[in-house]
């Protein structure tokens, strides 16, 4: 998936990455350039600037000229950089397959540089080396793992009088009690396309490899399709969900954006989003406490998986123009010092092992699934090709807005992953 802001997603998503509307910013070193001036483009906003921070203050003299902006517009942007050799040092770059600037697809062209002489890329656990790593070799420094649920407003829910579901009977109870209360249950931003998928992601988690945890293998052997699959069900709840009132008015027309703005002041009960959106639920609400709980498909809770997956990492341009200072901070985001406070910032899980990082009470659940092994990858990072992903998001658009059908769109994702095969 995107990311992510991504998952995811990263995905697309996945999306740690997968942040802000399509709003990008940009701080510049006040050298403008130089031997000690690296250049870095991120969609890890509200997080990275902590980062550069501690990166410029562990390395005296060096600066960041940095730009951060959102996952469609960076997504574009980034591979006309590339190809026109205009791009930074360092981007953001997406585990695994699932979007244009995903790690299979810009190490295949050969624009990212190999990582694998670096000291963390052995120790990264198989599960992240396999979307990390293109043809055995080390391309993204993945230094936080992320997870796809329902992050409520603590406060909001106090004050309504309910609690997590835990069901899908449940669920949509609890979406019809929070409508009659007058303040939806999850606020949804799918004007932004990366946004579409993350309620469909958890809704698949379960229905599709709860009863089959073999599904990609089956998928990429031909054994399987998107059309005929347990994906029907899960796109089904996904509209079931918003025709049950679970979601703010006008999706299409709330941006990612505004949607952090309702969960974060309580205009909504919550957000289905990785859980990158809780440091900035935060930054709009320094008082709230946001929790994020996995999102129930059947009316057993043990059923229930949640999507979990590397985030969004870093890649160094093969043709950087300073590499040392490149090599340096990509180290810096894998060490204890930079992963910690990466994923302490975004609400996320280190990837590498002794960092001494404490789990922040929010996702004590979502570390509680990764660890009992009741988690799935971010679905697009294994598919074949990125437009499986973006025939998903802007075919989720066009049913929100009535233009197209599930079954379109299963069609056309079968035929988009048969034809990347």
């Amino acid at each position: 998936m995107n990311t992510r802001t991504p998952k995811a997603l990263a995905a697309a998503v996945t999306a740690a990455a997968l942040l802000a509307a399509c709003s990008g910013g940009t701080k510049a070193a006040s050298d403008g350039g130089g031997s000690k001036t690296l250049t870095l483009a991120s969609v890890d906003q509200g997080s990275v600037e902590d980062v550069v921070k501690a990166f410029e203050k562990a390395n005296p003299g060096v600066k960041v000229r940095y730009t951060t902006s959102g996952a469609d517009q960076y997504q574009q942007q980034i591979r006309t950089q590339l190809s026109s050799g205009t791009a930074p040092d360092v981007m953001s770059v997406w585990p695994g397959n699932g979007n244009p600037a995903a790690n299979y697809v810009l190490a295949k062209p050969g624009y990212l540089r190999d990582l694998s002489d670096q000291p963390w890329a052995a120790k990264m656990p198989d599960a992240i080396k396999s979307v990390a790593q293109y043809e055995g070799k080390t391309y993204n420094a993945v230094f936080g793992q992320n997870g796809i649920g329902a992050v409520y407003n603590e406060q909001a829910m106090a004050k309504a009088g309910l609690t997590p579901p835990d069901t899908w009977t449940k669920l949509l109870d609890f979406c019809r009690a929070a409508k009659a209360k007058g303040t939806p249950a999850f606020a949804l931003g799918n004007q932004d396309n990366w946004v579409t998928q993350l309620v469909q992601y958890a809704l698949v988690a379960t229905s599709v490899y709860g009863p089959d945890r073999d599904f990609d293998q089956k998928m990429q052997a031909g054994q399987a399709t998107f059309a005929k699959s347990p994906w029907t069900t899960a796109l089904d709840k996904y509209l079931t969900m918003e025709k049950t009132g679970c979601f703010q008015k006008n999706p299409l027309g709330t941006n990612y954006e505004a949607s952090q703005q309702l969960a974060a002041t309580g205009k909504t009960l919550g957000i289905i989003q990785g859980n990158w959106v809780i440091a900035l639920l935060k930054q709009k609400n320094p008082k709230g406490t946001f929790t994020l709980k996995a999102l129930p498909a059947t009316d057993d809770p043990a059923d229930t998986l949640i999507p979990a997956a590397a985030g969004a990492g870093y890649g160094v341009n093969a043709k950087a123009k300073n590499e040392e200072l490149a090599l340096k901070f990509v180290n810096f985001v894998m060490s204890p010092q930079g992963m910690n406070v990466f994923n302490k910032k975004q609400g996320s899980l280190p990837t590498l092992p002794d960092t001494g990082y404490q789990v922040d009470p929010s996702l004590t659940e979502l570390a509680k699934f990764i660890e009992t092994n009741r988690t799935v990858p971010f679905m697009d990072q294994l598919w074949p090709n990125p437009k499986v992903q973006q025939t998903m998001l802007s075919g989720l658009q066009e049913i929100f807005s009535g233009q197209s059908t599930p079954k379109k769109l299963l069609a056309e994702m079968d035929a988009d992953y048969k034809a990347g095969s």
